[in-house]
């Protein structure tokens, strides 16, 4: 983080990356004399409304984040950077986006949390988008011109006003990551079947954080009062308390009901009670043992929608055969119970020394039990479609491929099987299941 006194000093000149939040009301001038190495630009959480005109001036800006800010349209000037590929513009007002205001060299926009009713039809000219992130506003439908974005990899619709889905978004020759909960169109139809108690977090004992995402906070817990159902149990537990605005992903109570909607499996965290009060939702989660670790870690900004991993980590192919296999199951069981995951990445996986895992974070798990059975089955092969990602991800790592040729062929014909840009001829979790289990005999 920055300060303005060292902007306007001087203290700052030829870095590449600017980042100040101190309740600025005018975009400071003094921003210019970077324009030579200025790459990144963060003004985020401040009180700005508009940009120059001349903003444009800031010839090598590839990144501009200005979440948390007064901006009710998208500025046109940021058109006129020609290396801009990464706008964000989280948590404003904005209700327009004008046909001019994208660049064309946009890769990852970013729009979440805002009052758009309509995306200009221009965005279709946006050859190089990958990620899009709408979720939290007021769309009602999605401009056609949205299906000539051919290299996009992973959209969030959630928290809109969508009835339908398009039929074209259902061809989408790159599409793996996609979340639309929150929508009419996925609503859950009647009562959610649970096996959890409903609690009180008044029945539970916080301690210490464990970690933070988007969507909520886990902390470690104990029980004070205990529900029938689970009496006698010694189980460790944490819990996670929902934050209850609207995230990157959508809302966090359809992340609730998508972790209720699709029960128990060996491979997911087991949720043993929900939190349900008016005023806090949560689930109460069996303790994850503190030998599992992530297997990767979450994509950066030049790696846009693709996972990095810690370096110097390495497995096996018979370990990459073990957790494709976990996986496929466990989307599959996902798949069974309607419910798609949105974000089926290393980074939401925990792994150990035997090759158990766990699939974790559903804030991008969308129902789509109500929807059309060749847009269900179109659905299930975007979600294999990042499965296939993952598993290019994995044979990365493993370091035995020369010595062990025929297993990583037999891998990589798998791989290359779910990343076709044919929906119609991806295969499905069942067939992939059937394909490795030949493999693991």
């Amino acid at each position: 983080m920055h300060t303005l006194a060292q902007l306007i000093s001087g203290e700052l000149q030829q870095i590449t990356r600017l980042q100040i939040a101190e309740n600025l009301t005018e975009f400071p001038r003094e921003i210019f004399e970077l324009a030579d190495t200025l790459e990144i630009l963060d003004l985020s959480n401040n009180q700005l409304n508009c940009l120059p005109a001349d903003f444009g001036r800031l010839q090598q800006l590839k990144v501009v984040f200005l979440s948390n800010n007064q901006f009710k349209q998208l500025p046109v000037v940021l058109s006129d950077c020609p290396k801009l590929e990464m706008i964000g513009f989280k948590a404003n007002a904005i209700t327009d986006v004008s046909e001019s205001a994208l660049p064309k060299t946009t890769r990852w926009l970013i729009l979440t949390d805002n009052q758009i009713q309509k995306l200009p039809d221009s965005i279709g000219e946006l050859a190089q988008l990958q990620k899009l992130m709408l979720a939290g506003n007021q769309l009602t439908e999605l401009p056609e011109s949205l299906s000539q974005c051919t290299n996009l990899q992973l959209m969030r619709i959630s928290a809109n006003q969508l009835a339908s889905l398009p039929d074209w978004l259902f061809n989408m020759p790159k599409l793996a990551w996609l979340a639309f909960s929150g929508n009419p169109c996925s609503e859950y139809i009647g009562e959610i079947e649970s096996y959890t108690p409903a609690v009180q977090l008044s029945d539970i004992q916080l301690y210490e954080q464990l970690g933070e995402g988007a969507s909520g906070v886990i902390y470690r817990a104990e029980w004070i009062n205990q529900p029938e159902s689970l009496k006698g149990s010694s189980q460790k537990i944490a819990v996670k308390l929902f934050k209850g605005q609207v995230t990157s992903d959508g809302y966090p109570v359809d992340e609730l009901s998508g972790c209720l909607a699709v029960g128990e499996h060996p491979n997911l965290v087991k949720v043993t009670a929900h939190i349900s009060g008016n005023d806090q939702l949560g689930l109460v989660m069996n303790l994850i043992p503190a030998n599992f670790y992530n297997l990767g870690l979450p994509p950066t900004l030049d790696t846009c929608t693709r996972d990095t991993f810690v370096d110097g980590l390495q497995l096996s192919l018979d370990e990459v055969a073990r957790i494709a296999y976990n996986i496929a199951d466990t989307v599959d069981h996902l798949h069974d119970k309607g419910v798609c995951h949105g974000d089926l990445y290393a980074h939401n996986i925990l792994l150990d020394a035997e090759t158990a895992v766990l699939l974790g974070d559903f804030g991008a798990a969308s129902n789509f039990s109500s929807l059309l059975p060749e847009q269900i089955e179109a659905l299930q092969a975007f979600e294999v479609r990042a499965y296939g990602y993952l598993l290019e991800d994995l044979l990365r790592l493993a370091y035995d491929a020369r010595s062990n040729s025929e297993l990583y062929a037999q891998l990589m014909t798998i791989k290359n099987g779910c990343l076709q840009s044919n929906v119609a001829s991806i295969p499905l979790f069942p067939a992939i299941k059937c394909q490795l289990q030949i493999i693991l005999c």
